[in-house]
């Protein structure tokens, strides 16, 4: 398992007829915005940014809503009346009417003839089936770009590196695709990697999408466990393998892992070894009981042309898995067809994504936003891949290789740029960001003094897209825009097509209150199933038994009248004080400015006569003591800040707070073992980052409820 530090993790050419996403006349080097005087002082709804003129005119969200009332007859506000209503009235038809909007985007991103009979089958959910007949593959993208383009950026912290054009790119997947024929893979069957965000994971998962085989990657700093928990559900064919791995310096070995996988994955015919590069030295296949064990080197070895198989839309893509935290991981199946058009949507439209940008989202091959980094070259961005701890050596290794690769679009965890500002670190000090005109967060609520430090010490003309969505979907339904400003510590807008709403305790919509975060109305990138789920019910238990036929998410959210949003933290990890409920997220938000803690989580529980407590846990910067003065700052400044209500009944320092392995704090298992729950029931320590975290929360915890002797 790697160290704690996982914590900070946690577009296209124009044509005559504007078919395809296109930029229409955006200089190379985009004009500067306006941001806000008052950006320096981070109180929520202050406003920061906001595009100019030329940057959102120039952008291919506006150029979509001008081929909307051009080629759809879309009635929308004229441009004069501002962005946020043309945006808000676009939202409105997206979703209300989704078979014209889904069938308009096959058409503007040039998808192919409408080989479907119908867009949608039934509007309703589950059970909702998209563009029956249609037949195509999410590979068939690639082969649009031209050659010579740059494709891959890969950075290793220990100094490997590989740059792939289209060109070198379609041929090394050609030549995959052709090592797993020879292999025995078929449409249908799994390939899976237990990998590093290197181009061996890219180039696999090509080549199996290619053939209409499903992909499915765990990183290799997952113990044998959790990956078996995920794999041994899906049964996989091929796994391929790193042997090792780098992080903080330090070289991992993965040799017996690899080989207790191979052990235990019966289903196994055989096992591609990755070495320290694509380009490593091959070595000669051999056969090991019945698993032939081959280099991937070997495995691309043999020259061939690219073939791409087409399959229907709902056809499986990938296979997603849950966190796992409080049971096995749900085994999540998407379709070529739901991840090519949302992918597009959301990085072309809202995103801003095309040829002449360098995309990277900092990422492992076990966290959604892997598949959402590459569903760049979708768009014709080149993607750039990064493996290694991104505090090492420092936490502005990542800013300085976004500015020697020219990244235009820097994607990162919430945390990461918590961290980033608790460290005083001044981005723009520290590397050439000329190049960079938006910054991604996403993973958990980005807090007001997090967005103030992006516009201080990244940039001042930068779109900052804090989004959320989450690994059921593969995509962000809270997103950023380009025509539109941004507001401290709120969410731009709600996705084109996703009908996001927020339901109060009675299951009705409201505006300005915080509720219950809900889908109204289908989209394609919905699981087309979970495997092994043959009569759906785990997937209809997962999301909609809460609200029949309406998308569950389980966030709270605050929608605006400006049509922003604030996301509020999960909502199974609910806090209610004197009848007033309360996101987590709240508590961070005020937390994170005391200087002397550097981490915290907060739940609440309930005795047996529904009497709650409310626990908060800090983590105190090194050298600093939960004492009597810092127990006062934290009382005052939530009290102030947030309510008398917002003061919790304990306040107990710990080491550091127990987080998953994508860097998710565990609120609702630390809620249910606090209330007496089994530990074997609640959690599964493999899919933790720091177990031994949560035996001292616990511990903790358990000494406090203990009464004084004496």
């Amino acid at each position: 398992m790697r160290p704690a530090e996982r914590a900070v993790i946690g577009s296209l050419h124009d044509s005559a007829d504007g078919a395809r996403v296109s930029k229409p006349n955006l200089p190379e080097s985009p004009p500067a915005s306006s941001p806000s005087p008052a950006a320096a002082d981070g109180q929520p709804g202050t406003l920061l940014w906001t595009p100019s003129a030329e940057r959102r005119d120039g952008s291919r969200m506006a150029h979509y809503l001008r081929w909307l009332e051009r080629e759809r007859g879309v009635a929308l506000p004229a441009e004069s009346e501002g962005p946020t209503a043309r945006y808000q009235a676009a939202w409105q038809y997206s979703v209300e009417h989704l078979e014209d909007f889904w069938g308009g985007l096959w058409d503007y991103f040039e998808l192919g003839p409408r080989s479907f009979s119908k867009v949608l089958e039934r509007r309703e959910m589950p059970g909702a089936r998209w563009f029956s007949g249609a037949e195509l593959n999410y590979m068939s993208r690639l082969a649009r770009w031209p050659g010579e383009r740059c494709a891959v950026v890969h950075r290793s912290e220990n100094g490997v590196g590989q740059r792939l054009s289209y060109a070198e790119l379609l041929a090394a997947v050609a030549r995959c695709r052709a090592g797993l024929c020879r292999l025995g893979v078929e449409r249908g069957d799994r390939v899976v990697g237990y990998v590093t965000n290197g181009p061996e994971a890219l180039i696999g998962f090509l080549a199996t999408s290619s053939l209409g085989a499903i992909w499915s990657s765990c990183p290799p700093e997952f113990g044998v466990e959790s990956v078996l928990d995920r794999f041994s559900q899906i049964a996989p064919k091929v796994l391929i393998a790193c042997e090792g791995y780098h992080y903080g310096g330090k070289r991992f070995e993965r040799s017996a892992e690899v080989a207790r996988l191979c052990e235990a994955l019966g289903s196994l015919t055989a096992l591609v070894r990755v070495t320290s590069s694509a380009a490593g030295a091959s070595s000669p296949s051999v056969q090991r009981g019945g698993l032939k064990t081959l280099s991937f080197a070997e495995l691309c070895s043999v020259p061939a042309e690219l073939e791409i198989t087409p399959v229907p839309f709902e056809h499986p893509l990938w296979i997603l898995f849950s966190s796992g935290t409080t049971g096995l991981p749900k085994p999540i199946v998407h379709g070529h067809g739901g991840m090519l058009l949302e992918h597009l949507k959301v990085l072309a439209l809202h995103s801003d994504l095309g040829p002449e940008d360098r995309f990277f989202w900092f990422s492992t091959t076990g966290w959604m936003m892997w598949n959402y980094l590459i569903g760049g070259l979708l768009v014709g961005a080149t993607i750039v891949l990064y493996d290694g701890n991104p505090g090492h050596p420092d936490l502005g290794a990542l800013w300085r290789m976004a500015g020697e690769e020219k990244v235009t679009y820097f994607g990162c965890s919430a945390p990461f740029l918590m961290a980033c500002r608790a460290a005083q670190l001044v981005p723009r000090e520290l590397a050439e960001l000329g190049a960079l005109r938006a910054v991604g967060s996403t993973g958990a609520p980005l807090p007001s003094s997090g967005f103030e430090w992006v516009y201080s010490a990244v940039g001042r003309d930068i779109l900052l897209g804090s989004v959320s969505g989450g690994t059921d979907l593969c995509t962000a339904f809270v997103v950023s825009c380009p025509i539109l400003p941004v507001y401290s510590g709120e969410l731009q807008c709600r996705a084109l097509g996703a009908h996001v709403q927020a339901l109060d305790a009675m299951g009705k919509p409201v505006m300005g209150e915080v509720g219950e975060l809900v889908i109204a109305a289908p989209m394609p990138c919905m699981p087309v199933s979970f495997w092994n789920d043959p009569d759906g019910r785990r997937y209809r238990e997962s999301y909609f038994d809460h609200y029949p036929g309406i998308w569950r998410h389980g966030d709270w959210i605050q929608l605006t009248e400006r049509g922003s949003a604030v996301i509020s933290g999960r909502s199974d990890a609910t806090l209610n004080r004197g009848g007033v409920r309360m996101g987590t997220s709240e508590f961070y938000r005020v937390l994170e400015d005391l200087p002397q803690i550097r981490d915290s989580v907060v739940v609440e529980t309930s005795d047996a006569d529904g009497r709650g407590k409310l626990w908060l846990f800090v983590a105190p910067v090194p050298g600093q003591a939960l004492d009597a003065p810092l127990l006062a700052a934290i009382k005052r400044e939530l009290r102030g800040k947030l309510s008398p209500r917002h003061v919790p009944d304990e306040i107990v320092a710990i080491r550091e707070v127990p987080r998953t392995l994508s860097g998710k704090k565990l609120e609702v298992p630390i809620k249910r073992l606090l209330g007496g729950a089994p530990l074997a029931s609640v959690v599964n320590p493999g899919t933790l980052q720091n177990p031994a975290a949560l035996d001292e929360l616990l511990a903790a915890a358990s000494a406090r409820a203990r009464p004084a002797v004496g």
